[in-house]
């Protein structure tokens, strides 16, 4: 929480030095102005659709922080702050999974079709309501409009397909050892999930976790982001419209170590479901261990995307460009290293930087914004600290690599040459609009250049070659492989990485198996 509040200064401070600054420009105090009012509009529609919460969800009720603190959600493009919500700690953590407990025993009995029922009522209140969610969401995380939409009916995919797979989870007969037994395997429900969501995708997170623990059976404690709440309490909202019942769906936020102490600590809590940073991933791994949790866990990557001299410059183009610069490079699988092969390295290079040109930095709310702000002045930092240190190692910019003139949080779409494996560009995730370009000899230089990381999340190539397809898309230690697309997520594709990017899948069917545990039964004494 330390942390989270000391990024929440900075970006604070740097929010009012750039005004100090703008304010000595009519054009500056104009743009403010201007999104100031999109703002105000987008928050009434959102207010007006009765989806604007700022209160904690527990067993149903929405309730303030007990000791009556509040944190602010700023948008990240104005600085301004949108809400004021609910500071909750270890004791709203508490009650929130005592009623996540006592409701499980009668969510988990209803049969499977009723589960569904609920959950499809969810997903098509999402969609009903989407462009107030998505507003909702580039308001609060920043990301255009376009991509905000996009992520609605993504997020809602997850809840549709699992109250689908929700009447599919099958058990086995095994053949038995002796004539008068009979050996059976039930598939049953692991009990109460703490989810513990991103900021990056505040709908999608939540629904990839959600969807498939409650078509289980399970119930949930959704701990999101302090950057990102309002989302989640929107969607939450939809849920109990949903007819999903008290209890199942519990939203805290606030001092993040408190409640994830109180996940960690019950013995009630049989499974910690976490998307984000590696570091706080092995920290969940580690605290689940004193009452042996199961765990599934999303963390961070290091996304080679890997151009073969056999490449359709276009296709490689396109592709890279969607897997490097979606959320303005504010994605686990986005391509953070791009090695294209020396035979067409200038030529990729020219055609990249001639399309990154073409993107439209601004405030989500306008229409031609195709690149947003990062989420806060530490993440600028962080970019600033990796472009430094690429610079001092011999990288040379050839596109950007500075803050916009936008102010606040808003950076250039950057791209950097002749990155070598000793720049932080290359051994660690920038998770900004920062494409580094590294040049490679041969096939086998590339797949030991893409496999020379800790990670293992999401792998890009683009080769014409299907022969190379095969033997690389198997040769990469990836969970996720493109090959001649950057844009790979969907909800019937299982989603996880290896290595220390993480364990366990979300999505498809094999989502399902991260919420269920195995019972066997022997029956004896039948003939």
């Amino acid at each position: 929480m330390a942390m989270a509040m000391a990024m929440r200064r900075a970006a604070a401070l740097g929010a009012r030095h750039i005004l100090a600054a703008s304010s000595t420009s009519s054009s500056g105090v104009l743009l403010r102005r201007h999104m100031s009012v999109d703002a105000g509009a987008a928050m009434e529609k959102v207010r007006a659709a009765g989806l604007l919460r700022t209160q904690g969800l527990i067993g149903g009720k929405w309730v303030d922080a007990y000791d009556g603190k509040t944190i602010e959600v700023q948008n990240p493009a104005t600085g301004e702050t949108l809400a004021n919500v609910s500071c909750m700690g270890s004791k709203e953590t508490s009650d929130a999974i005592a009623s996540a407990h006592s409701t499980f025993y009668s969510w988990s009995k209803l049969t499977a079709n009723e589960r569904s029922k609920a959950l499809r009522k969810w997903h098509d209140l999402i969609i009903s309501h989407k462009e107030e969610l998505a507003l909702l969401m580039t308001l609060e995380q920043g990301k255009p409009m376009k991509e905000a939409l996009g992520e609605v009916t993504y997020g809602a995919s997850f809840i549709e397909y699992f109250a689908e797979e929700a009447k599919r989870i099958y058990g086995d007969i095994i053949p038995p050892t002796l004539s008068d037994r009979r050996l059976l395997v039930l598939k049953q429900p692991v009990g109460v999930v703490g989810a513990v969501t991103p900021w990056n995708f505040p709908l999608a997170m939540i629904t990839r976790k959600v969807g498939p623990a409650l078509a289980c059976g399970c119930t949930v404690v959704v701990k999101p982001s302090e950057f990102t709440p309002l989302t989640a309490l929107a969607a939450a909202d939809l849920a109990l419209q949903a007819g999903i019942p008290a209890g199942a769906i519990n939203v805290v936020m606030g001092n993040a170590p408190e409640i994830g102490d109180a996940l960690l600590q019950s013995t009630q809590v049989r499974k910690i479901t976490f998307t984000g940073s590696t570091a706080v991933g092995k920290k969940l791994m580690a605290g689940s261990a004193n009452t042996v949790k199961k765990v599934s866990l999303e963390l961070g990557g290091n996304a080679p995307c890997i151009v073969f001299d056999d490449a359709d410059i276009d296709v490689a183009i396109k592709g890279s460009l969607a897997a490097k610069f979606r959320n303005s490079g504010q994605t686990c699988v986005c391509a953070n290293r791009i090695l294209v092969q020396e035979g067409i390295y200038e030529k990729f290079a020219s055609a990249f930087i001639k399309a990154v040109q073409s993107l439209k930095v601004g405030n989500g709310l306008e229409e031609s914004t195709s690149q947003g702000p990062l989420i806060n002045e530490a993440a600028v930092q962080k970019v600033e600290k990796f472009i430094n240190d690429a610079t001092s190692k011999g990288a040379n910019i050839m596109l950007g690599g500075k803050r916009h003139s936008l102010g606040m949080s808003f950076y250039e779409p950057t791209v950097v040459g002749n990155v070598s494996n000793d720049m932080l560009l290359f051994r660690e995730e920038v998770f900004g609009p920062v494409a580094p370009l590294v040049p490679f000899k041969t096939e086998e230089d590339a797949i030991r250049m893409a496999n020379d990381t800790n990670a293992g999340l999401a792998a890009y190539i683009f080769t014409k070659s299907i022969p190379r397809s095969w033997h690389v898309s198997e040769a990469l230690e990836y969970g996720l492989v493109g090959v001649n697309e950057g844009i790979i997520s969907t909800e019937v594709a299982p989603f996880g990485g290896v290595k220390q990017s993480g364990l366990g899948r979300e999505g498809s069917k094999y989502g399902m198996d991260e919420y269920l545990e195995l019972k066997y039964i022997c029956m004896g004494n039948l003939n």
